[in-house]
Parts: structure tokens; sequence; C-alpha cells
């Protein structure tokens, strides 16, 4: 008893009191502070966007992937037309285009759609409140380094197989391919012991190689004399190719225009014909091309003639100016829109290479006529398309010190790369 009795004096009564009143206050601010942090984190908290990627396969459409998503076709509609007005996108091409779609949650209706054309460029989409579609276009910002690859031309090789043992990869040995043929006859000009190099972009994203980019700078040892390329912007913000002077290293039209073509007939005074079987002259370059293989035009220029001949089959004519024409027989049938009369540019599909006419077998003649008179397309001298002016030029001068200073750090040092 004397111990309840002690307990419930006057003073322990109060002792009681204050303690119990403090652990309530305790108790309340417990649960305040619970309450307060299930408000931020708990289930009333906004949930994550569902996302969903679609990569366009062959026989989709852009209605067909926006109505399988749920959309109806005045949606469908009013995205087709701003894709097309505000981003230039009117067709999806199977296995390269990409779609995003966005949602609040699994049952919610598109919110966002993002359409990604390259790697490069995304376009975004996005529905306002008042059901409105509105289009934003991203560009994504590159990681550009430049990178340099040295070969050798060995016994037997092509320049093909020597710049694939460099490392170069297949695209941008074509494209090396095409400015080189400005200058050289990939058939007739390459020998053993020529050594070449090319500087090249790579671009990457997030520490990732996505593709290759633009060849920066070509040098060949070619039989004519050394070849060096450097590709440069202009003031007005146009870019060319130009030698180590500063000239146009791109001439108005090509010496050989397929590519790798071998030469079974070159140009001569006196040739015996194959068909005929007397000598005459042959007045252009016999290009071997399998039947079907398409023929580019070798410059800028307007199609002149377009038609049949016993000798040439059918063969295109294009005036490039007041100076300059080329002539490209025995085709084996012409290019879709390509007439007398057509504008086409350096490049362009005029025909396929095939046997008609006086022909032994399928190929390409190709003829370059100067003011009225057949010259070899081999050693003409062809004249550059454009040269840089004064201004441009001291820059080009001092750019080119630039990338002959990064050359020399990367040679032999495959792994290195200089940040652009």
């Amino acid at each position: 008893m004397k111990k309840a009795k002690d307990i419930m004096t006057t003073k322990n009564l109060t002792r009681l009191v204050i303690s119990m009143a403090v652990l309530m206050t305790l108790l309340a601010t417990y649960v305040v502070a619970t309450n307060h942090r299930s408000a931020i984190i708990g289930p009333s908290a906004p949930a994550t966007e569902c996302r969903s990627v679609v990569v366009v396969t062959s026989g989709d459409t852009l209605s067909k992937l926006l109505a399988e998503q749920g959309l109806g076709h005045n949606e469908i509609t009013a995205i087709a037309n701003i894709l097309k007005s505000d981003a230039g996108i009117s067709t999806l091409r199977a296995d390269k285009d990409k779609i995003e779609f966005q949602r609040e949650k699994d049952d919610s209706p598109v919110s966002k759609i993002v359409v990604i054309p390259s790697p490069w460029r995304q376009v975004e989409l996005t529905c306002d409140e008042n059901g409105a579609w509105k289009c934003n276009t991203v560009d994504i910002e590159r990681d550009v380094r430049a990178v340099y690859r040295a070969g050798e031309i060995l016994d037997g090789d092509s320049f093909y197989l020597a710049g694939m043992r460099a490392g170069i990869p297949a695209g941008i040995l074509a494209d090396v391919y095409d400015l080189l043929a400005f200058e050289m006859d990939f058939e007739r000009d390459i020998r053993a012991g020529q050594k070449f190099s090319v500087m090249y972009e790579e671009n990457f994203s997030e520490g990732k190689k996505i593709d290759n980019g633009r060849v920066i700078a070509i040098s060949f040892q070619a039989l004519r004399g050394d070849v060096n390329m450097y590709r440069f912007r202009k003031a007005d913000g146009t870019t060319g190719y130009y030698d180590a002077e500063g000239n146009g290293a791109i001439k108005s039209l090509k010496r050989t225009p397929i590519n790798n073509a071998k030469i079974t007939s070159s140009f001569s005074g006196r040739r015996k014909h194959p068909v005929l079987g007397y000598t005459r002259a042959h007045k252009g370059v016999d290009f071997r091309a399998p039947t079907g293989t398409p023929i580019p035009a070798a410059g800028a220029g307007r199609v002149v003639a377009r038609s049949y001949n016993r000798g040439h089959g059918n063969f295109v004519k294009i005036r490039h100016n007041g100076s300059y024409e080329t002539l490209y027989a025995h085709m084996s049938r012409f290019a879709k829109g390509v007439t007398v009369g057509t504008t086409v540019r350096q490049g362009q599909i005029i025909g396929y290479a095939g046997s008609t006419g006086m022909s032994t077998g399928p190929h390409l003649h190709y003829e370059i006529i100067k003011n009225g008179k057949h010259v070899n397309p081999m050693t003409v001298k062809l004249p550059a398309i454009s040269n840089l002016g004064a201004e441009d030029k001291k820059k080009f001068l001092e750019y080119r010190k630039v990338v002959d200073k990064a050359i020399e750090q990367l040679k032999d040092k495959p792994n290195l790369f200089i940040q652009m």
C-alpha cells in the first residue's frame, strides 16, 4: 500500500499530467509529419508517364499508326497536315523512322507524339487543353570527332580494297570516289605503292557513335601529281572542296561517270571497230558495266538529245555550258523524266547501261565534246566549278594550316581523334 499511496500524492499526480501532455504533443507532431510525408510521396503523387516507341516497318502509314493508338480521323488529319507544313514530313520511311507515343496512364489518350526521322532531329507534337496539336522541331547536338586513316595500294589492289584495309568505312570511301573521280581514272591511275589518306568526321551522341559525317580532307599520290582536297565553308555559308592553294578542286565534269568501272576501250584516233571490222577514230571511252547499271550525269546541264541511232543505240547528250557537252551511249533504257530540255544536276541518273546499237556487250560509251571537238575524257583539263575570293581564300589558308596540324597529330595514331 505504501507504494500506492506514494504514487497518488499531489506532487506525483502533477508530474504524471505533465508527462502525459508531453507525450500527447509528441504523438500529434508525429501524426502531422507522417500525413505530410504521405501527401508528398504517397499514392496521390502524379504517376510516371507511359511511353511506347514504334519502329516504322514496310506497309506502315502515319494514319495507320495513329489510328492504332486510338486517335480519331480529325486528329489524324490535323497531325498529318502539321507534320507536312511545319516539319516537312509527308511520308514515313520503313526501318528508319521511329515514333514515340506518350500518355499520362496506360488507358489515357495520347498527349504527346515524337517523330524521330534521324538520330539528330526529332519532331515533338503536343496537344493543348483545347485539343489543338502544336509542332516543335528539336535538333540534337552532335559530338563531332575528326579521325584520320591512311593506306597504301598493294599489288593487285583496287582503291576500295586498300581503303577498307586502312579502316575507312564504305560510305566514306564512296564519297572519296566521287571527289577523286574529277581528277582520276580509278582503273588506269591506280598503281602499287601509291599512298593515300582521308580525314573524316564521326558523329557521337552520349558517348556512342551514331554515324559518319563528312570528308574533311583527302590526299592521294596520283599519276599526274598529288591530289589534295580540303572541305571549306565560305562566308556565304556554302561549302566546297579546294586544293592546297584554295583553288576549286571540284571540276565541272567528272572523268569517269561510273565509279570503279573498268575501261575496255580508250580514246583513240585509230581503233579497229569491234563490229564494223575496220579502223576509225574512237571518240570516247568505254566503261564495262552490267546491263541496268545506273548512269549518272557527269555534270550539271540540259539534255539536248535523247534518241536512238544505229551506232550509239539509245543515247543521251547533255550541254553543260557554252563550251562543253557530254554523250552517253548504248543505254538499255532512259531514266524516267529525262527528256530533251530537262535540266539535270551532277550525279543525277539519266539512264542505264546496256548494249544497244553497234555494241558487242553491255557497257557505257562516254564522250566529252569541247567547243565542238571530241577530247579525251581522261586527259582533258577540266574547269573548276568555282574558286575562292580574296577574303575567303585568306581564311581558307588559315583553316588549311589547322587541318594539316591536326593530321600531323593523328598520323600513326588511329585510336585518337580531334574534337571538332
